[in-house]
């Protein structure tokens, strides 16, 4: 199935109304398509079906691409008196894998064109039967485009002769029975023609638009037929400048002499008796916090920190946090989240990784850390008792001379790795200061009082509500890490009037709908912002429309390699709300400050609107790379062809809406979100094959009605050996945090293959 871009969903039974869209080529275009015929040694058939195959992969992201073409003159048939010829249907498939170059493509399809010519007498509702394809109502069988060339001249669209079709301009209806049939014709000076098209899928002007993609496709093919075709120009200029410049015309002004810490201690000069830290029955002032932190930093200069030395924090969600996180950047260090729920491996292996020198921890943790050359600095008590650390304070108490520049690291943060171990992400100053700003610009204005922390510093979107207040004056709300922490949330959300901000996961407001609320409807005007993974429009229009009427609603999307979030859509209206309808998620919306978004084509060229593409991001929050991983760096960190900087390569597949706004579509590889962690199935198999009972390992992804999310192992056994699940999946939580292991675990004889060999995931 060729899988264009269309305006509507594909109905479950097809619908033959259609459209038309003139189509002309100049005659200096057209000229220069025949001589680039002559040379090549192919048809203008050839070569206009060469264009045709090249705009529709492009469109579609695909690179097997099948064209169907009429064969006319196959024998006389007589039709209530009318005689004229039978019409045989040719099926052209066109390879345009392996970036190939224009000529090579023309050769490809001329060779395919010749061979399949001889064949041609074979009727096509043989060939049909024959190759058995998965019939469907929605489509027809083999192709679903057309390339009708008429070579004498003819009409414009298939039929008998001798039938008169009504003029162009004939009320009276188009009949197609394909979505896309490209009609066209040499008139010896110009070769014109029409595109028709399916109404029920296309509107007129995506048609019109994909007219002008031909035409430039078209140019770029006789202005350089040694490039790749799929590095060929594909917007007019006009569209080209709104997809790469003008949608990401994002720059905005922000302290970027500055690092986050000094942002906090301007703030702390403004309001210095104000709330920063509230936690239980706990208050932190901005200038106890700041005093506090200011003493762990000069303790660890101390100790022997320099700029940029890794600093580990295994803390339990408390006040200590906040002055951990502070304590380390005012050091010059870079902080490195420990989560206390990973497997000691695991840990051990991120701390070497990072070769972390120092671990911040509560003393109640310290059995599950590895504690070989490492130094722990015992934070117990840090957020309530006034004199923790206070002989290190007896110079007048002020911040360390400042050594770190907002091209230093802020943190490291390990994600998923499809090699088997998990890569720490760098990322500097400059880019945190760069998201912090906006979101406290953003989230944070007079409605809202402050922030509510429901999740671990280990998950970068807690960096929203954890730090962003601070910048502003606001306190964040610290959520106690155990069995209530939902009903806490939960009454939160629930039970005031006054306004907060939160950062939860489209899990977290799946787990909450089970929780007992104070009231059936929130009255608080909160600021939610949404993160992490897919969110679906249903559970949106749920909560906006039903049980928090009064909030605002974020989409935020962003990977960890450039700072939290990229990326919003808001929903704040009934107007919202009416946008989600048909819709089976929301958009991930626009760039934010100081952030461009690419949708990218295989030859890194921009993508249309309505397009599937790889997205690409650049700007201030692009992270430095992977830490110890050079040539995984060199891969997915390239350089920005469009402007100054480097992009970072998503693996996310997106398409622009006309408005401008990015919806996501799916990934390139086998990578998944689960509760907003991002999980490498690749890491899961390779754990998997590590176990002396497991031969081969294959992990995929289930989604239920309610679109949760599940893991399930396939795995098959040497024949003299054997395990059961409960005791595979014991081997694998000594290894992988919990949100990775696999909920099911299936054994079988062997793995189900495709035709070429490989992994036949589908089957599984």
């Amino acid at each position: 199935l060729l899988e264009m871009p269309s305006d509507h969903a594909r109905p479950a039974e097809q619908e033959y109304e259609g459209g038309w869209v003139d189509v002309e080529l100049g005659e200096e275009l057209t000229r220069r398509l025949k001589e680039l015929s002559k040379r090549q040694g192919t048809t203008l058939f050839m070569t206009l079906l060469a264009g045709w195959g090249a705009l529709l992969s492009r469109l579609s992201g695909q690179q097997d691409v099948v064209i169907g073409t009429p064969v006319a003159n196959r024998g006389r048939v007589e039709i209530e008196g009318l005689i004229g010829f039978f019409m045989n249907m040719v099926a052209l498939r066109l390879d345009l894998s392996g970036s190939p170059s224009v000529e090579e493509v023309l050769r490809r399809v001329r060779e395919k064109t010749l061979r399949a010519q001889q064949h041609q007498d074979l009727p096509f509702e043989q060939v049909v039967e024959l190759a058995r394809p998965v019939r469907s109502l929605a489509h027809s069988p083999l192709f679903q485009v057309l390339f009708d060339w008429q070579q004498d001249g003819g009409g414009r669209r298939l039929t008998l002769p001798g039938l008169e079709l009504a003029p162009l301009d004939s009320d009276v209806p188009i009949v197609t029975n394909f979505d896309l049939t490209l009609s066209l014709r040499d008139t010896g000076e110009r070769i014109v023609g029409g595109l028709e098209y399916a109404t029920s899928l296309f509107e007129r002007e995506t048609v019109e638009r994909y007219v002008r993609y031909l035409c430039t496709l078209l140019e770029g093919i006789v202005n350089d037929s040694t490039q790749a075709v799929d590095r060929l120009p594909l917007l007019p200029e006009a569209e080209r400048q709104q997809v790469l410049y003008e949608w990401n015309t994002t720059e905005a002004d922000y302290p970027r002499d500055r690092c986050v810490h000094e942002l906090f201690e301007q703030q702390v000069e403004r309001t210095p008796e104000a709330v920063a830290v509230i936690y239980g029955d706990q208050r932190l002032s901005y200038r106890d916090l700041n005093t506090k932190a200011e003493r762990l930093a000069r303790y660890l200069t101390e100790a022997g920190l320099t700029v940029e030395s890794r600093v580990g924090i295994y803390l339990r969600r408390s006040p200590e946090i906040m002055i951990a996180v502070l304590g380390v950047m005012k050091a010059g260090g870079a902080y490195v989240p420990l989560d206390s729920g990973l497997p000691r491996p695991r840990l051990e292996q991120m701390m070497r990784d990072a070769s972390i020198e120092w671990v911040l921890v509560h003393s109640e943790l310290i059995g599950g850390l590895p504690l070989s050359g490492v130094d722990l600095v015992v934070m117990d008590g840090a957020g309530s008792d006034p004199g923790w650390l206070d002989g290190v304070a007896e110079e007048p108490v002020g911040a360390p001379a400042p050594r770190q520049r907002p091209e230093n690291l802020a943190y490291i943060l390990y994600t998923s790795g499809s090699t088997g171990n998990p890569k720490g992400v760098m990322v500097e100053q400059r880019g945190l200061t760069n998201y912090l700003t906006y979101a406290a610009d953003k989230y944070l204005g007079p409605e809202v009082r402050g922030s509510v922390v429901s999740s671990q510093l280990s998950f970068d979107a807690t960096l929203t509500t954890l730090l962003a207040p601070l910048l502003v004056g606001k306190p964040v709300d610290l959520l106690a890490d155990d069995e209530a922490t939902m009903s806490r949330l939960a009454a939160r959300l629930f039970g005031g009037e006054e306004g907060w901000l939160f950062k939860l996961t489209p899990a977290h407001l799946e787990v909450l709908e089970y929780v007992e609320w104070p009231r059936a409807v929130g009255e608080a005007p909160h600021r939610i912002v949404v993160g992490g993974e897919q969110l679906s429009a249903q559970r949106l229009k749920r909560w906006k429309g039903e049980l928090l009427p009064a909030a605002t609603f974020d989409n935020e999307y962003g990977p960890t390699e450039t700072v939290v979030g990229c990326s919003v859509w808001t929903l704040s209206g009934e107007k919202g709300l009416e946008e989600l309808e048909g819709q089976a998620a929301a958009p991930i919306g626009r760039p934010i400050a100081n952030t461009q978004l690419y949708v990218l084509g295989a030859g890194q060229q921009p993508q249309p609107c309505n397009s599937v593409g790889e997205l690409y991001i650049g700007g201030e929050g692009v992270a430095r790379g992977y830490l110890n991983q050079e040539e995984l760096t060199r891969e997915r960190f390239i350089t920005n062809p469009f402007r100054e900087g480097r992009l970072y390569r998503t693996g996310d597949l997106v398409r622009w809406r006309a408005s401008g706004e990015l919806e996501f579509v799916g990934r390139l590889d086998d990578q998944v979100k689960i509760r907003g962690y991002r999980v490498e199935l690749g890491e899961i198999e390779a754990c998997l094959r590590a176990q002396a009972a497991v031969a081969e390992a294959a992990v995929v992804v289930r989604e239920d009605a309610t679109g949760d999310k599940r893991l399930v192992a396939y795995y098959t056994q040497p024949d003299d050996q054997e395990i059961a699940a409960d005791a595979l999946r014991q081997q694998l939580a000594a290894r992988l945090p919990e949100y990775m292991l696999p909920s099911a675990y299936v054994r079988l004889a062997q793995m189900p293959l495709t035709p070429n060999g490989k992994l036949d995931r589908k089957a599984l």
